[in-house]
Formats: structure tokens, sequence, C-alpha cells
């Protein structure tokens, strides 16, 4: 048994168009315990957002393998990797994804109404108050500014109680003093849960807030520093 949270081996992705052959990944191996900090930085077009979607089972690699919580994840099915990310991880984007039809406590409780989770919205209310935004928890995407929705974003990625969470340039999207308030929760929210975090970021203040920094250039790993 692994006492690894997530392990990659020798994983390697390629694109195929027009009879040519591009290869965005090449032989990534590494290993992340439960609970760890951990970032992917490389620059635009390393094949670092293409990492983390093969990590998370949102695509599958050419050769090679991850297993995720124990799982391998190229012996399951789209629908069962499905219904690991369900149980298993959360997610935080740089442009939010919140249901725009929804409010922010709505937004909060749907991954916990998708795993039939009991007591959901005084949960959400929880989440909302950790990353403090109790008060605005009627209020529609439209009607939050960046940050806050990416607070919610936040807490609805805590809200099925994940063993990982993937976020995938989470302060791209804000300026400077926001930034340093969302990685301020990340990292608490890391502590308080046990979720391991990894992180994708352009931003090395960022990165060097981690246990494990990976770089990535011309989709493979130049350095690893811990």
């Amino acid at each position: 048994m692994s006492h690894y949270i997530l392990e990659v081996q020798k994983l390697s992705k390629t694109y195929y168009s027009n009879q040519k052959a591009l290869t965005v990944l090449h032989e990534i191996s590494f290993g992340i315990a439960p609970g760890d900090t951990f970032a992917i930085v490389g620059p635009s077009g390393s094949g670092k957002t293409t990492l983390l979607g093969l990590c998370a089972g949102l695509d599958s690699p050419t050769t090679g393998s991850v297993m995720l919580n124990g799982q391998p994840l190229e012996a399951m099915s789209e629908d069962a990797r499905a219904r690991l990310r369900n149980r298993d991880v959360g997610f935080v984007f740089q442009n939010f994804q919140l249901l725009p039809t929804l409010t922010a406590l709505e937004n909060v409780m749907v991954p916990m109404e998708l795993k039939g989770m009991k007591h959901i919205r005084q949960r959400a209310m929880e989440l909302l108050g950790k990353v403090g935004l109790a008060d605005r928890h009627d209020h529609y995407p439209a009607q939050l500014s960046g940050g806050e929705q990416q607070r919610v974003s936040i807490a609805r990625a805590f809200a099925n109680e994940p063993k990982i969470l993937f976020a995938d340039e989470p302060t791209g999207n804000l300026d400077e003093a926001t930034s340093g308030k969302i990685q301020q929760l990340l990292f608490y929210l890391n502590r308080e849960t046990g979720a391991t975090l990894v992180v994708v970021t352009h931003d090395l203040e960022l990165a060097q807030r981690t246990q494990r920094i990976i770089r990535l250039k011309g989709g493979m790993v130049v350095s690893q520093s811990n």
C-alpha cells in the first residue's frame, strides 16, 4: 500500500493532430504524502494544467500511471473516476466556475448534495463563515467581487471534505492584496482539514509557501525542491 495520497509514475501525454504528434508531458514522476502542500510551476505551455488534469483523473495519460488515494486511475472507467473525484477531490479554478443562477450558499451546497451528505445547509453556512462570507450567503456570483467569488469557490471545494484539493492558478485573476488573502485561506484550510493541497501557479510567492515545488519546462521536470 502506497503511503502517498497521489503517486505519479512516468506520466506522459501526447496529442495527435493531422498525423502530427505533440508530447506535452514526458515521463513525470513524483509522490505527495497526505496533508502536504505541493506546487507545480513553469512557464505557459509547460504542461502544468495538463498534469493537474491527469492527476485528478479529468484526462487519461498516453503512458504512465496515477494512483489517487490508493486507486489506479488508468484502470477505472470514466464513471468510477467521477465518483472518486466526488468523494475525495476538491477543485479551485482561476475563473471561479461558480453556477451563476445559484446563491453563494447554494453553490457551496452542490458538492454535498451530490455526495448525499446530511445537514448540508448548516455545514455550507459554517464553511462560508470560515471564508468570511456568511453575511453574503444569499448573494449571486454577479453580486460578488472576484475575491469574494474565489472565497465561495474555496468553501465549495472543501464542502465534500476532500482528501486532496487541486487549485489551478487560484490567484491568477486577483489583485495582490486579494491574492494574499486567498493564499492564507488555502493554507489555513489545508492545516485545519488535513486535505493535501496541490497548486498550479505562476505566482512564485504562492509556490514558495508550499512544502515542495516541481518546475516544468517543455513538459519535463527540470527541478524539484523541498
